[in-house]
């Protein structure tokens, strides 16, 4: 039984990770401020002994004796939750990381960052692959998370290099599943619900850009995956899924699956909205031995099935 922690454990994947650790048997502290994570996440764990939930926000310090390993998922992750408080966003990114890594110091736990596929900003090089440093405007609406996880990176390696912390780093692409956030403003939820409503999905731009769609237990399984890999293997690695559709596809195959009578209506393209978004997932492969299992349209049916749950 190991003691791991988990910031960010109420949220959407922190909350799948924290029951995937307990049925392994571990202890989980999970920490979350509850911006956008949910106790309902983690009502199911609540009774079990293994589990502990502690009501913090990662900006400040926290302190506990033992721990094995730090799960560091903490912060908002949708455009309409990052940018809701910009600055808070960023300061999660940084201080939280300063903070986990500092605990991992001082307990001598791995650590792994979940980092994103938005640190490859609007990329040039498709699909893309670890090595593309990217190509992210500093100064737009969405750099607080996009150079917050950069910024994140950063100091894993620079702890790693100067204090020999044992760390791992993800590169998450687009996930989806249950216990997203019905106004989460991701675009498979928000297809799914506006489908499951007859009101119209709305598309920015032409619907011509392409994001490649993860079911959330497939992350799970390589997160896991990483943490147990030796400790000379760092990452980054990319967890997502390499199948590529366009959003026009998407909204298509959500209207087939529920039998919706929505209308397509579409918007004027976001500030700095990716063009394309697939990972090159041959090091994950490699390294892990992973790759997704779950298509997207076994994967959405799940996820129809949920919103319908949640709309009673």
């Amino acid at each position: 039984m190991k003691n791991i922690l988990v910031s960010g454990g109420a949220g959407f994947i922190g909350s799948h990770l924290c029951t995937r650790l307990i049925n392994e048997g571990h202890h989980v502290i999970c920490l979350d401020n509850l911006f956008t994570g949910a106790e309902a996440n983690i009502e199911h764990l609540k009774s079990n002994s293994l589990f502990e939930f502690v009501h913090h926000d990662v900006e400040f310090p926290y302190h506990t004796e033992t721990l094995d390993e730090i799960y560091n998922l903490a912060c908002p992750a949708s455009p309409i939750h990052y940018q809701y408080d910009a600055i808070k966003t960023i300061k999660t990114s940084v201080l939280g990381a300063i903070n986990m890594l500092g605990l991992a110091k001082k307990t001598n736990a791995k650590i792994l960052q979940a980092s994103t596929s938005e640190i490859y900003g609007d990329p040039v090089v498709h699909p893309q692959v670890e090595s593309y440093w990217g190509n992210v405007n500093p100064i737009g609406i969405r750099s607080c998370y996009d150079e917050g996880k950069r910024c994140s990176e950063t100091l894993f390696m620079d702890y790693h290099r100067q204090n020999n912390i044992r760390i791992k780093i993800i590169r998450i692409f687009n996930t989806y599943g249950p216990r997203m956030l019905p106004n989460d403003g991701r675009v498979v939820s928000n297809f799914v619900v506006q489908a499951l409503q007859d009101h119209d999905i709305t598309i920015y731009g032409t619907g011509d850009q392409t994001r490649s769609f993860q079911y959330v237990d497939d992350l799970i399984e390589g997160m896991v995956r990483m943490m147990n890999t030796e400790d000379e293997f760092i990452g980054p690695v990319n967890l997502g899924n390499p199948n590529e559709f366009s959003i026009l596809e998407l909204a298509e195959k959500v209207i087939q699956l529920t039998g919706s009578k929505s209308k397509l209506v579409f918007k004027p393209l976001p500030h700095d909205d990716p063009k394309q978004r697939q990972p090159d997932i041959t090091l994950a492969n490699e390294k892990l031995n992973w790759k997704p299992s779950i298509e997207l349209e076994d994967g959405l049916k799940r996820i129809v099935e949920y919103f319908k749950e949640y709309r009673k």
